[in-house]
C-alpha cells in the first residue's frame, strides 16, 4: 500500500486533487485508517491514476471520465467515447481557426487602415425586370443556397447592365435559423418562371447607402455607420436593408477584392 504522499509523487497528482477525486468518486483510496484520517493506495491503483491524467489531457471533463472508466474494459464502447470527444476537438478547432482569421484580418486592416470609414450617400435603386428566389435557409452563412437557385433557368441569365445583385433578409430579428431571404439579380430579356426562381419588375426604391471594399467583416461597422447617418439626418428607415453584392464570390474568392453596398429604403 502507499501513502497519499507517495501515490501524488510517482502520479505526478497532487494531494488536493488526490482528495478532490475521492470527493466525486473517480478514484477513492483503497484505504483510509480510522484513526489518523490517513488515505492508502493499491500500487496498481497508479494505472487508473494513469488512464484519468490521459483522458484529461484529451479534455474530458471529470464528471465524463467517471462514466468512460466504468466502460474502460469495453473497447467498443470506450471507442465511442473517444470517437464522440475528437468530433468535438475537431470542431473546436475549426472555430478557433476562424477566430485566428478575424483576428488576422482585423490586424492586417488596422495596418492598411488607420481609421475605418464609410461615406453614406442617399440613392435610388431603379426599376428593373430581375430574377428573384424568395426560400428560407439554415443559417445567414447559407445565403449561396438561394443564389444556386437560378441554375433552375433553362436558358442563360445575362445580367443586366448596370446588374443588381441584391440578398434581402426579411426577418424582424437576428435568427440563428430558418432565416427568411429573397436574393434577386437584375437581367436582360424577359425568362419564364420555374419552380424556385420568379421574374418580376421590382420597383425603385429610395436607400441611404455605403461602399464597403474587402472583406465581409466589416459589415457590422458599415451598418452601424448607416443607421447613426439615417437618424442624424432627420430620414427614417422604410423596410428592410438590403445588400448589393458589386463584387462578390462569384466574381473573385479574394476577400480583400469584395465590394459591397449596404442599402437601407429610407423616407
Amino acid at each position: 500500500m502507499l501513502k497519499i504522499g507517495d501515490f501524488s509523487k510517482l502520479s505526478r497528482v497532487s494531494i488536493r486533487m488526490l482528495r478532490h477525486y475521492d470527493d466525486i468518486g473517480l478514484l477513492k483510496p483503497a484505504e483510509i485508517d480510522e484513526f489518523t484520517g490517513y488515505r492508502y493506495y493499491r500500487e496498481d491503483q497508479l494505472f487508473v491514476m494513469a488512464r484519468i491524467t490521459a483522458l484529461k489531457d484529451m479534455g474530458f471533463a471529470l464528471a465524463d471520465i467517471v462514466r468512460v472508466l466504468e466502460s474502460y474494459d469495453d473497447k467498443e464502447k470506450l471507442d465511442e467515447f473517444l470517437s464522440v470527444r475528437q468530433k468535438e476537438l475537431a470542431e473546436q478547432a475549426k472555430e478557433t481557426e476562424y477566430k485566428l482569421m478575424l483576428l488576422d484580418t482585423a490586424r492586417k486592416r488596422l495596418r492598411k487602415e488607420p481609421k475605418m470609414s464609410f461615406d453614406v450617400t442617399v440613392k435610388t435603386i431603379p426599376e428593373r425586370y430581375a430574377a428573384t428566389v424568395h426560400m428560407v435557409i439554415p443559417r445567414y452563412e447559407d445565403e449561396g443556397m438561394a443564389w444556386g437557385m437560378m441554375a433552375e433557368c433553362k436558358e442563360p441569365l445575362i445580367p443586366a447592365d448596370p446588374c443588381y445583385a441584391i440578398a434581402e433578409f426579411l426577418d424582424d430579428e437576428f435568427k440563428e435559423e430558418n432565416v427568411e431571404i429573397v436574393v434577386s439579380m437584375s437581367v436582360k430579356g424577359r425568362h419564364n418562371d420555374t419552380e424556385h426562381v420568379k421574374f418580376k419588375t421590382l420597383p425603385a426604391v429610395k436607400v441611404a447607402s455605403c461602399i464597403v471594399k474587402g472583406s465581409y467583416d466589416q459589415m457590422g461597422d458599415a451598418y452601424a455607420t448607416v443607421v447613426s447617418w439615417i437618424k442624424a439626418n432627420g430620414y427614417r428607415m422604410n423596410g428592410p436593408m438590403f445588400n448589393i453584392y458589386h463584387m462578390g464570390p462569384a466574381q473573385t474568392q479574394n476577400p480583400d477584392e469584395f465590394v459591397t453596398e449596404a442599402c437601407f429604403p429610407i423616407e
